[in-house]
C-alpha cells in the first residue's frame, strides 16, 4: 500500500504535496517522492521517512504536481523505486498504488519497441505504455494504456505538454478528489487534504477524473462523462493531528471514551428499550459470516461469542483472504468488517458473497469507502480518522457496532426479556465511563510494561470471549514493539505450547469470572508450575485471581460481554508503553501499512 498525492492550483505545489504526503506517511515510508510541473518536469527522490525528502528539495515553484510515499511491494527501496516514475522523454510522470501483474510481458514487449526502464518496479511499464498512446491527451492515452493492464491501480499522471492537469484514475485501490476553490486535490485518503477542503468526491473503480484548477471532470472506462456527488467531510483537521501527544497511536487510545459514545450515537432509543442500526429483516436469519482481515478478524471473532450468546444464531468467522478463494455459500448474510473499507481481501470476500446471492452488510469507519457502496447495507462506526498502523479505537468501536446488532437482533427475535434489554443497554451506556478509568490506570500499565520490555517471547492467554482478546493483545506487542508474541486459548497450552516456557517467557492471562474461572486459575498454576511470570488482567474485587500471579492489572467491574472493551484497552496500552519503552517507531512499524490495499 502507498500513498498518492496530486495537487493543480494556484499555491506552490511543492509545499502542499510534502505537506499532504505527512499527512498519508502511515500510508508508506520506505521512500518519497514528488513531481513538479513548472517549464520542465522536476523529479526528487528520496529514501526513507519524507522528512528526508522534504530536507533535500530545492527552491522550486510550480503550481501543479504529484506526490507517492512508498510501501513496496515489488522491487527493492531505493532511489530508482521510489515514485514518480517517468517515460524516455521525461514529459509524463506517473505514481501508483497497487500491482501490475502481467507487467513482466509489457515490459518485455516496451523493451522491444526501444523504451528503456530505470527501475525494477511493476509501475513503471505503466508510464511508457501511456508514452506509447500519447498523441496530445494524456486521459485519452491514459485510458489506452490502462486497456492493456491487469491489476489493481489508483494512479496519478501528469504531463509537461498539459500544465495544470493532474488526472487520477483507480480500479480496486483508493482514490478520493478534494474539491477546493481555485485549486483541486487527489489523494489516496481524505486527511491528506482535509487541511485545505473538506469538500470531496469518491471514485469508483474504472473512473478517471481529469483535474484542472477550476474543473474537475469525471469519465467511465469508456471515456463517458460521470456525474458526481460532492460530499462534505464532518471530520476536521485537528481530528488528524497529534494534539499534543507524542504518538497518533496514544492519541486514539485516548479517544476511546469519544469513539465508543460516538459508534452508540443515535442508535439506542431513549424512550423503549431499542436498537436502531438501519437495517431491518432479522427475523428470518439462520446464520452469520463474518470476513475480515487483521484486527477487524479478531473482532469479528469477539462479536461471534457475542452474538452467539445473546442470540443463540450460529456465527462463522473467515480470514478474507481464505474466503475469496475457498469459501462457500454458507450463510444468507454475510457480515464484512473493516475499518478503511479498502481492504484487499475483504472486498474481494464481499464481491464472492454477492455472488453467492448473500445479503452484504459492512462494518467500517470510512463512509464513501469501496466496501461501503459495494455492500448491500453498511454500518458506520464512525470513530474519525486513524492515523496509527496499529487499530485501536476502530477496534472497539466494531465491537460496539457487534454488541448493538447482537441486541437488535436478539429484540427482534425475542430472544432476551425487556428488563434483560434495558440492564445490557444501560451496562453499553456505561462504557465511556469504564474506558475513561482504565485510561486512569495508565501510570501503572507502564510500570508492568517495564516488566516485559526485554523479553524475547510474551504469551497472551484467555477462555471464551478473552480468546480473541489475547490473539489481538499478542498482535498489538509484535506488530509496533518487534517481540514475538502469541495468543492461545488457555486450555491449549498444554498441547504443545508447554514446550516454549521457561522463566524468560512472560504470560499476560485474561481473567474474567465467568463459566470458565476456576479452569483459567488452573491454567495459570500450570504455567506458574513452570516458573514462567503471570501477568493477569483481572476484574476490580477479584481477590483469588491475585493470589495466582504475579504482577496484576485491574478493570474496572462490567459484566460478560461489556468486560471486552475495558480489557482491549488495557492491553492496546500494555502495547503501546512496552513498544515506547524500546523506542520502537509506533505509528509506523516497520513492514506494515495502515490498510492493505494489494492481495
Amino acid at each position: 500500500m502507498c500513498g498518492i498525492v496530486g495537487y493543480t492550483g494556484y499555491r506552490n505545489a511543492k509545499n502542499v504535496i510534502v505537506d499532504c504526503l505527512k499527512r498519508l506517511e502511515y500510508r508508506g515510508y520506505d521512500s518519497a517522492g514528488i513531481a513538479i510541473l513548472n517549464k520542465n518536469l522536476s523529479i526528487f527522490k528520496e529514501i526513507g521517512e519524507i522528512k528526508n525528502l522534504e530536507d533535500s528539495l530545492p527552491k522550486i515553484k510550480g503550481n501543479a504536481g504529484l506526490g507517492h510515499t512508498r510501501w513496496a511491494t515489488h522491487g527493492g527501496v531505493s532511489k530508482k523505486n521510489a515514485h514518480p516514475h517517468v517515460d524516455c522523454n521525461e514529459k509524463i510522470a506517473v505514481v501508483h498504488n497497487g500491482i501490475v501483474e502481467n507487467f513482466k510481458v509489457l515490459k518485455e514487449e516496451l523493451k522491444k519497441k526501444g523504451h528503456k526502464f530505470s527501475s525494477e518496479t511493476d509501475t513503471e511499464v505503466i508510464v511508457h505504455l501511456i508514452e506509447e498512446e500519447y498523441k496530445g491527451n494524456i486521459e485519452e492515452a491514459a485510458l489506452l494504456a490502462l486497456k492493456k493492464i491487469k491489476g489493481s491501480y489508483a494512479l496519478a499522471i501528469i504531463c509537461k505538454d498539459e500544465p495544470n492537469k493532474i488526472i487520477g484514475i483507480r480500479k480496486e485501490s483508493p482514490l478520493v478528489i478534494g474539491v477546493g476553490d481555485n485549486e483541486n486535490f487527489i489523494a489516496s485518503d481524505i486527511p491528506a487534504f482535509l487541511k485545505y477542503t473538506n469538500r470531496v468526491i469518491y471514485l469508483d473503480d474504472n473512473e478517471m477524473c481529469v483535474a484542472t484548477p477550476n474543473s474537475i471532470k469525471i469519465f467511465d472506462e469508456n471515456g463517458n462523462e460521470v456525474m458526481k456527488e460532492e460530499r462534505i467531510v464532518e471530520w476536521n483537521v485537528e481530528d488528524a493531528e497529534k494534539s499534543g501527544f507524542p504518538h497518533f497511536m496514544l492519541k486514539e487510545i485516548y479517544e476511546q471514551p469519544v469513539s465508543i459514545s460516538q459508534a452508540m450515537r443515535g442508535r439506542i432509543s431513549e424512550m423503549e428499550p431499542w436498537i436502531t442500526l438501519g437495517i431491518e429483516n432479522f427475523e428470518d436469519i439462520d446464520s452469520i459470516t463474518m470476513v475480515a482481515c487483521g484486527t477487524s478478524f479478531y473482532a469479528a471473532m469477539v462479536g461471534k461469542y457475542i452474538i452467539e450468546e445473546i442470540t443463540k444464531i450460529p456465527v462463522f468467522v473467515e480470514l478474507a483472504s481464505e474466503y475469496r478463494y475457498f469459501g462457500g455459500r454458507g450463510s444468507e448474510i454475510v457480515i464484512a468488517i473493516t475499518q478503511s473499507g479498502e481492504t484487499a481481501d475483504t472486498l474481494a470476500a464481499i464481491k464472492k458473497a454477492k455472488a453467492f446471492g448473500c445479503k452484504t452488510i459492512v462494518i467500517t469507519n470510512c463512509v464513501g469507502s469501496t466496501a461501503a457502496r459495494l455492500a448491500d447495507d453498511v454500518i458506520l462506526t464512525h470513530s474519525g480518522p486513524e492515523i496509527g498502523v496499529a487499530a485501536t479505537k476502530t477496534f472497539t468501536s466494531q465491537i460496539i457496532i457487534l454488541l448493538l446488532l447482537a441486541l437488535k437482533i436478539a429484540i427482534v427475535r425475542e430472544k432476551m426479556e425487556l428488563d434483560k434489554v434495558e440492564e445490557n443497554i444501560s451496562n453499553l451506556k456505561m462504557l465511556p465511563h469504564v474506558v475513561t478509568r482504565v485510561l486512569e490506570k495508565n501510570d501503572e500499565i507502564k510500570e508492568i510494561a517495564s516488566k516485559i520490555k526485554d523479553s524475547q517471547t510474551v504469551f497472551f492467554i484467555g477462555r471464551g470471549i478473552n480468546y480473541p482478546l489475547s490473539l489481538e493483545g499478542a498482535l498489538k506487542l509484535k506488530e509496533i514493539s518487534y517481540i514475538h508474541a502469541e495468543g492461545f486459548a488457555a486450555g491449549e497450552l498444554k498441547h504443545g505450547p508447554f514446550a516454549l516456557l521457561t522463566e524468560k517467557t512472560p504470560v499476560v492471562a485474561i481473567v474474567t469470572r465467568d463459566k470458565t474461572y476456576e479452569k483459567t486459575l488452573s491454567n495459570i498454576g500450570e504455567i506458574k508450575a513452570r516458573n514462567s511470570p503471570v501477568i493477569a488482567i483481572v476484574e476490580e474485587g477479584d481477590e483469588e485471581s491475585e493470589k495466582y500471579a504475579d504482577f496484576i492489572l485491574h478493570f474496572p467491574s462490567i459484566p460478560f460481554p461489556f468486560s471486552c472493551i475495558p480489557i482491549a484497552v488495557i492491553l492496546q496500552l500494555l502495547a503501546y508503553h512496552v513498544a515506547n519503552l524500546r523506542n520502537c517507531s509506533i505509528d509506523k512499524p516497520r513492514n506494515l501499512a495502515k490498510s492493505v490495499t494489494v492481495e
